[in-house]
């Protein structure tokens, strides 16, 4: 079912919490709606806007459970590599969300976790149901203005990368804040060939268009692994790979950098 477009901004208003006044002004003086806006009524179309409770289960959850399935995989084997390392990790989650698998890093010993997002509702949510010592959330966009003096020896973007432009300008400044030695991850993040780019961004602006709220589709980008040259890379989980091309379970590389 579409959504009129005065149903869109209500969604918006109405997730954002924004007082009546603000929405008359907004009605008379139509503006075009920004990321956080536009991402805010996409998750609340797609059931993506949780309870605390549900949010506090998360990735065990049977909404969305081939997908959750899928993150919790992907999200048990970054752990384990992260566990491994058996030493203090500072690390910037971008793109963190509700901030569940920034939770779940900051439930591993020796480390501390910042969370990042533009999404108001969801770090104001992730700072209500995950109260740790060792964690934070923080509300900004992530650019070369973020941080000034923080530094991290971890910088993760789990299913957010696709919201960035330019996978070099992104990378470069993640490269900026890390530590020497500093890693960045990519995960759950889909990376296409040309022609199946072209193909993917078709079904992605029809997908918004039937949604409702086509401007979304100018904020989702599809990149390719050959945005990678340039950068000191190593895929760790390869779902082109033989062996996981017969199970056919996992679709989303695993990319680590390290400076």
């Amino acid at each position: 079912m579409k959504y009129r477009q005065l149903e869109i901004e209500d969604l918006i208003f109405q997730t954002l919490d924004i007082s009546a006044q603000h929405k008359a002004i907004k009605h008379l003086k139509p503006r075009k709606p920004d990321f956080e806006e536009l991402y805010t009524a996409v998750r609340a179309y797609e059931r993506r806007v949780y309870t605390d409770a549900q949010l506090a289960s998360l990735p065990d959850f049977s909404i969305h459970s081939k997908e959750w399935e899928v993150r919790r995989r992907s999200s048990n084997r970054l752990l384990a590599y992260l566990g491994k390392k058996r030493k203090f990790l500072k690390i910037l989650e971008v793109g963190c969300g509700n901030g569940w698998l920034s939770a779940k890093m900051a439930g591993l010993p020796k480390t501390y976790v910042t969370g990042l997002d533009v999404n108001m509702a969801e770090i104001n949510q992730a700072n209500r149901v995950f109260r740790m010592s060792n964690l934070e959330f923080t509300y900004d966009v992530f650019n070369e203005n973020t941080f000034d003096k923080e530094r991290f020896d971890v910088i993760v973007f789990a299913a957010s990368l696709q919201y960035f432009s330019s996978v070099v300008s992104v990378l470069r400044q993640a490269e900026r804040l890390l530590n020497r030695g500093g890693e960045i991850h990519i995960v759950d993040t889909p990376f296409y060939d040309t022609e199946e780019a072209v193909e993917a961004a078709e079904r992605c602006r029809n997908y918004y268009e039937d949604m409702g709220i086509p401007e979304m589709a100018d904020h989702y980008f599809h990149h390719s692994i050959s945005e990678f040259w340039g950068f000191k890379y190593q895929i760790l989980f390869n779902p082109a790979s033989l062996l996981n091309r017969l199970f056919k379970k996992d679709p989303f590389y695993w990319i680590a950098i390290t400076k």
